[in-house]
C-alpha cells in the first residue's frame, strides 16, 4: 500500500528529493493546506512554515492524517485549531542551532555595538566608547529545552558566568537547572538575560514591569522565545528611558507594525522572527520527514508528538 505524505512548499519537496532516500512506495504531493486536499486520505501532513500557517490546520480533518508535522519548535495554539483524535508532532531537532546562533549573534550585536557601527557607517561620525564584553558577564538563560541547551553549548567559549532556568530544578549534561522559582532573587544581578522557553500560561508576560525593574541599569534581554513572553508596554517604558536594551527575534504584536517605538530605539535590535529560518531548516526538516515516514511505516510511535499523545 502507498504511503502518502503532503508537503507545503517546493523548498522542502527539492530538499526532500535531494536527500535519495525517498521509499518508492511513498508518494509525496505537494499540498499548502489552503486548497482543497488532492487526495482523500494524506498519512502523514507537514504543516506550511510561518504565515497563517495555524488557520490551515482544521483542512486536515479532510485527509484524516496519522500525523501532523509541524515545522516550528512552537505549538501555541495548535490545540485549539487541530481536529479532535489528530496526532501533531513539533520540530524538535530542526531549528536548535539556527536559533542559538541568532541568539548568539544578537547579544554580541549588541554587546559590542554592532548595530552602532552600522549607523556610524551612514552618518560617518566615529564612536568613542568602551562597549561592554561578553566575557566575565553574568548570563540568565531562562529554557533548558532543546534551544536552551544548545544556547548554553555555545555560550561556554565565551567565558560568562552561567545561570540557567525551567519551570521545575534539576541537573542535566550541562548542569545545574535552577527553578524559575528562584529567579526573582537574582535578576538583580544579571548582566544579559535570555528567554528560550515555551508559551505557556505561566510564562505569558513573564516579563513585565517588575521584572524589568530588578535588573540592573545597561542589562541586555534577549528574546528567542515568543514575543507574548515580554510584556511589549512595559519593555518599551525600560528601554525608551534609556536603561535597559533589547534585542528581538519575537515580538507582541509580530510583526511590528511601522512606527512602532521599539523599531526607532537605538539600544534595541529587532529581527523578523528567523531564529530557525536558515539554511540548514530545509534539509534538517527533511530528515525528520524521512524518520516520521519510517516510522509511521513500520507501525512505530512517531517521534516529538506534543498533541495527541
Amino acid at each position: 500500500m502507498t504511503f502518502t505524505v503532503s508537503i507545503p512548499d517546493g523548498t522542502l519537496v527539492a530538499a526532500l528529493a535531494a536527500t535519495g532516500a525517498v521509499p518508492p512506495d511513498v508518494e509525496v504531493i505537494e499540498w499548502d493546506l489552503a486548497a482543497p486536499p488532492p487526495r482523500a486520505r494524506i498519512d502523514l501532513v507537514v504543516a506550511p512554515y510561518m504565515g497563517d500557517w495555524l488557520g490551515r490546520l482544521a483542512a486536515v480533518a479532510a485527509v484524516r492524517p496519522r500525523l501532523v508535522q509541524g515545522q516550528m519548535l512552537g505549538y501555541d495554539g495548535v490545540a485549539g485549531v487541530l481536529p479532535p483524535g489528530v496526532r501533531y508532532a513539533n520540530a524538535a531537532t530542526v531549528h536548535e542551532s539556527s536559533t542559538a546562533e541568532l541568539a548568539l549573534g544578537l547579544i554580541l550585536a549588541s554587546q559590542r555595538g554592532l548595530d552602532d557601527f552600522v549607523r556610524q557607517s551612514e552618518v560617518g561620525q566615529p564612536i568613542e566608547r568602551r562597549y561592554p564584553s561578553l566575557a566575565d558577564r553574568h548570563v540568565l538563560l531562562l529554557g533548558a529545552g532543546g534551544v536552551g541547551r544548545a544556547i548554553a553549548a555555545r555560550l561556554a567559549p565565551f567565558e560568562v558566568r552561567l545561570t540557567r532556568f525551567a519551570r521545575t530544578g534539576r541537573r542535566d549534561e550541562l548542569g545545574d537547572v535552577h527553578p524559575i522559582s528562584e529567579l526573582a532573587k537574582l535578576l538583580h544581578g544579571a548582566e544579559i538575560v535570555i528567554l528560550a522557553l515555551p508559551l505557556t500560561a505561566e510564562t505569558t508576560g513573564l516579563v513585565d514591569d517588575a521584572f524589568l525593574e530588578s535588573l540592573p541599569d545597561d542589562a541586555l534581554l534577549v528574546n528567542v522565545a515568543r514575543g507574548a513572553v515580554v510584556d511589549t508596554e512595559a519593555l518599551i517604558r525600560a528601554t525608551a528611558s534609556g536603561r535597559l536594551r533589547a534585542a528581538l527575534d519575537v515580538t507582541e504584536p509580530e510583526p511590528l507594525p511601522a512606527g512602532h517605538p521599539l523599531l526607532a530605539l537605538p539600544n534595541v535590535i529587532v529581527a523578523p522572527h528567523v531564529g530557525g529560518n536558515s539554511t540548514a531548516m530545509a534539509p534538517r526538516m527533511a530528515r525528520l520527514v524521512l524518520e516520521q515516514i519510517e516510522r509511521l511505516g513500520a507501525g512505530a510511535e512517531p517521534l516529538h508528538v506534543v498533541i495527541g499523545l
